[in-house]
Order: structure tokens, then C-alpha cells, then sequence
């Protein structure tokens, strides 16, 4: 068995003299033993912000604050209070441009005013997921990450009409005048509430001297007793490379005599046990919303 602490924010890794993991401090005040630490957290972040930088030499503050991060994402959530039992569980809708568009994102970093857009319908495989006669979607338009300046605060509401206008025209008659609920989040939720750097919603950006073996490392090169899971890290991104980040840990961490302790942010205060393996497990990137395609 193990124990989930809840609403626990993690913000520093201990380790000792000998550069070896000793525990995770939390924001409250708390401090929690460990001796093998596995994170899911933004590497960027851990590497530059909560580990003490004299006991790194592969990934230093300077070093990994140059890696070039990946785009963010402008997400809208909605249910419809009808069904469309003519469109797919996913679907692609290409706005009029590609590669100037492209531009714009990771280039120029500036809010076009046409996007493309990914749209997801998961009531069209299990219709348990909403209501009877109700649909239930999200719909994301890839936009800068937060190196953009963006004033998501203002522009957020007429970012998601514009989109929810498209998906009428194009896909959805009836939408607006059938939501029943919607919200969106912004390149602002990856950064402050996922603490991702800059608010990429990919972690690093998947070039060629980032990718593969060259995306950070799941055993940490110069603290002992730290792993890393997630889209960051090798493989990469995506659901089967995020899988396979955890299948890779799996067998470098070194069995413990201790069970399991998930620190896990942003939900119920209850703690909560949880059937597990041995060892220790920090998540302190919790809630992030379902994105794969």
C-alpha cells in the first residue's frame, strides 16, 4: 500500500553532501524523507529553481533556461444539450494558412487572427460521458507559449468566440445557441497552475538536438536518486512516449524497503492510500488535461 498527500505543493529537492536525494520540501513547511524521488514535474522548472545549482554540472540553471520550449495550447471545454452524431471522435480542421501560420507561433509569437484546430468528441466512442442526448468536447487552437507577452486576461474571451464561431460555421450548427457548459484555458494555466516553463504545453520544443536521447535524461546525470518521468523527458511527448518514460524508470529505480508516498497537488485535502510498488514518488504536476491526439 502507499498514502497520497493532497494539495501538497513540492518546491525544493533536498540532497546531502554527496549530491544524494534526501527528501522533497513543500511549500506548507513540510518535509517529506526520501531516498529515490521520481518526477513528473517540468525538468526546466526542478532543474532551475529546486535543486541546489552547485550540485549540477550536465543540466545548470544557465544551461537548460536556453533550451527552446515547445508551443502552448488555447483549450475550450464545452457540452451541448444536443448531440452530432455526425462527426468523428477526432477531428482536424485546417484554417487557410500552414506555413505562415506556423510562423507566427514559434516564430513571430504573435495571436493570428485564423487558426487551425483539433477537436475532440470522446461521447462519439462512449456516450457515458455525458448526459443523455448530450455531447461533450473539447477544441484546442495551438498558440505562442508565454515568451509571446500575451495578454491572455484580456483576449481570452473573444479568442474562445472566435473559435466556438468557427466550429458552428464549419462543423457544429447550433453550438453557441445549445452550450450548455464552457471554459478555456490558457497558455497561463500550463505556467502558473502546471508550473511549466514559459507555458509550453510540450515541455521542450521536439528539435533535433532536444529530442530522443538528447530530451532530458529519467535518471538525473549528477544528483543520485532522481528520476524523471513525462513529456519532457525520453522518449518524449505524446501518450505512448509519456508511457514509456514511466516504463523506463521503472527499471532504473532500485527497489525500497518503503512503500509509495504521491504528493499530489491541487486536489481533495484527504489523504488517500493507494495500492503501489515500493519506493517514492513526487507529482507535483497534477490535473493536466486531456491534449493527446
Amino acid at each position: 500500500g502507499g498514502i497520497i498527500h493532497y494539495n501538497k505543493l513540492v518546491t525544493g529537492i533536498a540532497t546531502n553532501k554527496r549530491s544524494q536525494v534526501t527528501g522533497v520540501e513543500c511549500k506548507d513547511g513540510s518535509f517529506y524523507d526520501a531516498s529515490s524521488v521520481v518526477c513528473n514535474s517540468d525538468p526546466t522548472k526542478v532543474y532551475s529553481e529546486m535543486i541546489n545549482p552547485k550540485q549540477l554540472k550536465r543540466f545548470t540553471p544557465k544551461k537548460v533556461l536556453k533550451k527552446t520550449q515547445s508551443m502552448s495550447l488555447f483549450v475550450t471545454y464545452f457540452g451541448t444539450k444536443k448531440t452530432y452524431p455526425n462527426i468523428k471522435h477526432h477531428t482536424i480542421l485546417l484554417g487557410p494558412r500552414y506555413k505562415e501560420l506556423l510562423k507566427e507561433i514559434f516564430d513571430k509569437k504573435t495571436l493570428a487572427e485564423d487558426f487551425s484546430l483539433y477537436l475532440h468528441a470522446p461521447t462519439r466512442t462512449d456516450s457515458t460521458m455525458a448526459p443523455e442526448g448530450s455531447e461533450c468536447f473539447y477544441v484546442l487552437s495551438p498558440v505562442p507559449n508565454n515568451l509571446s507577452s500575451i495578454d491572455w486576461a484580456s483576449r481570452k474571451m473573444a479568442y474562445e468566440s472566435a473559435i466556438l464561431d468557427s466550429l458552428e460555421e464549419r462543423l457544429l450548427p447550433g453550438l453557441k445557441e445549445n452550450l450548455e457548459v464552457c471554459f478555456s484555458i490558457t497558455p497561463d494555466y500550463f505556467e502558473k497552475e502546471l508550473h511549466s516553463h514559459n507555458g509550453a504545453a510540450f515541455g521542450i520544443a521536439p528539435t533535433l538536438r532536444q529530442s530522443a536521447y538528447f530530451r532530458y535524461h529519467n535518471r538525473c546525470p549528477d544528483i543520485k536518486g532522481l528520476y524523471f518521468v513525462g513529456a519532457n523527458t525520453h522518449p518524449g511527448a505524446g501518450v505512448p512516449g509519456v508511457l514509456n518514460t514511466s516504463k523506463a524508470v521503472d527499471h532504473l529505480v532500485p527497489e525500497s524497503k518503503f512503500p509509495f508516498e504521491f504528493i499530489q497537488p491541487n486536489l481533495s485535502a484527504k489523504k488517500q492510500t493507494t495500492k503501489s510498488s515500493d519506493s517514492k514518488l513526487q507529482n507535483s504536476a497534477d490535473n493536466l488535461p486531456d491534449l493527446s491526439l
